[in-house]
Order: C-alpha cells, then sequence, then structure tokens
C-alpha cells in the first residue's frame, strides 16, 4: 500500500501497519532535506501529477492509498483522489483536526496567506511568522513589521527585515514561552495545521495575550472519506484487507 506523507500521522500509520505485517511506501515530497526515519520503504519526489501517479500506483501494484499529507497540501489531495479513482483502488483521507480558538485566544482568522500578508502590518510591529520556508513569498511585500522565521531547513525566500532561526519540533510551552519574550513578539502569523507538534506557540501566544494571525486551510476534494488519525486509518486498512480476503 502508498501512504502519502510528510506528517507525523504518516509516520505513525507506517509504523502501526508494519508492524502488522503490510508492505508500505511511504512517499515523500523531497521539500525537507533530511525528513525523519519511518518503517517501511520510503521514496521521494514528485509523480508528476495525478497520471504520474495513476501509474506509479499501477507499476508498483499498489492496492491501497491513505493521503496523509500535510492540511495545507494544496494539490496532492486532489491528485490523490483523482488517480485513485482512475485505477479504481480505496482511497482514504489522514487529516487531523484544526486548532480550535480556546477563551482568551486572540486570533484573526484569514483565508489564506496573502489575506495574512494584507493586514499583518496593521496589527504587529515584531512577528513570529510560523507558516514555513515555503509560505514567505507573501510577506516579502511587507516592510513595516519585523520578521522571526523559524525553519526545519534554511529558508529560500529571505525577507529584508528578518531574523531566520532553525529548529524542528516538537516544541515545548516553556521553550516558545522563552521564544517569544526574547524576541519581544506581538504577533504570531501560524497555518491552522493542527495537531500537537507546534501547538505550544499558540498556547503561549494565548498566556501572553499575543494577537494570532490564523491562516484557514485550503479546500480538499469532495467525497473523501477521511480520518483524523493514525489508529483510525490503521483501522480501515485492515477493513479494507478483510473485505478483499471475504
Amino acid at each position: 500500500m502508498l501512504v502519502l506523507a510528510g506528517t507525523t500521522e504518516a509516520t505513525e500509520l507506517a509504523r502501526l501497519l508494519v508492524g502488522d505485517g503490510f508492505i508500505v511506501i511511504s512517499s515523500l515530497a523531497g521539500m525537507t532535506a533530511q525528513p525523519l526515519p519511518r518503517a517501511g520503504l520510503v521514496r521521494s519526489g514528485s509523480f508528476g501529477g495525478p497520471a504520474g501517479l495513476a501509474a506509479y500506483m499501477r507499476e508498483t501494484g499498489i492496492d491501497l492509498i491513505v493521503d496523509a499529507t500535510h492540511p495545507f497540501a494544496a494539490a496532492m489531495p486532489f491528485n490523490a483522489a483523482a488517480a485513485a479513482s482512475e485505477c479504481g483502488i480505496p482511497h482514504l483521507r489522514l487529516l487531523r483536526e484544526p486548532w480550535r480558538a480556546q477563551p482568551g485566544d486572540r486570533w484573526i482568522e484569514v483565508a489564506d496567506l496573502a489575506a495574512a500578508a494584507t493586514i499583518v502590518g496593521e496589527i504587529g510591529e515584531r512577528v513570529f511568522l510560523a507558516v514555513g520556508r515555503a509560505s514567505l513569498a507573501p510577506f516579502a511585500a511587507c516592510d513595516g513589521p519585523w520578521f522571526l522565521v523559524r525553519s526545519i531547513d534554511p529558508v529560500t525566500t529571505v525577507l529584508a527585515n528578518s531574523l531566520a532561526i532553525r529548529d524542528r519540533g516538537p516544541f515545548r510551552f516553556e521553550r516558545e514561552m522563552e521564544l517569544l519574550d526574547e524576541h519581544v513578539i506581538d504577533t504570531v502569523v501560524a497555518k491552522n495545521a493542527g495537531g500537537q507538534a507546534s501547538i505550544a506557540k499558540l498556547e503561549a501566544a494565548r498566556s501572553l495575550g499575543i494577537t494570532v494571525i490564523m491562516v484557514q486551510r485550503p479546500p480538499g476534494p469532495t467525497g473523501v472519506l477521511t480520518v483524523s488519525s493514525a489508529a483510525s486509518a490503521a483501522e480501515w486498512v485492515r477493513s479494507q484487507v478483510d473485505l478483499s480476503s471475504s
């Protein structure tokens, strides 16, 4: 089976399924230079759109596909749905629940990164830009705020008035508090990725009364069975095997 990976849930799903004896291929987009190790086989790089993904699945004899890509993956969820339909292969999307504002949060929710870039200069002077290195371009035209940028790999879009640091989650609440205090951050820009690995920055912002510009997720394909945990995805895979053998 094929797991379109790149999330902590994808890594956990591969571990569960390999432990059950499944042959699992995890596909990574290649955005991170040194991805964390995972159980099973691993491939890296683009498929070349839905047709290329369908061709790959036929060539390798894939019989199940789980799309466990990042909630902000814009194209792959649609590619996976189209390729699975073309090949007649059972298809599941593993999509973690989004974060939801809690009492004390000071969120401004916006539709996309462009909208965040449009308003950030009116809201903050010292901004923690926690959107990932591939999402910095919309902020290049912002000449007002100072930006703190954190990423796993070196940034390729260098913002004029900024400091880039490198780190990999999960992040602890205490460290996020120190980071926001050290750099006198008054605004956080975040993508609503959900999950526990990076939620501490939101908890720290809540504790300090810092405004968060929260970018909403892009739309995904309709009519796709979706679960929110690796355990549920593993149960689905087992059920598909049971159906095929009955």
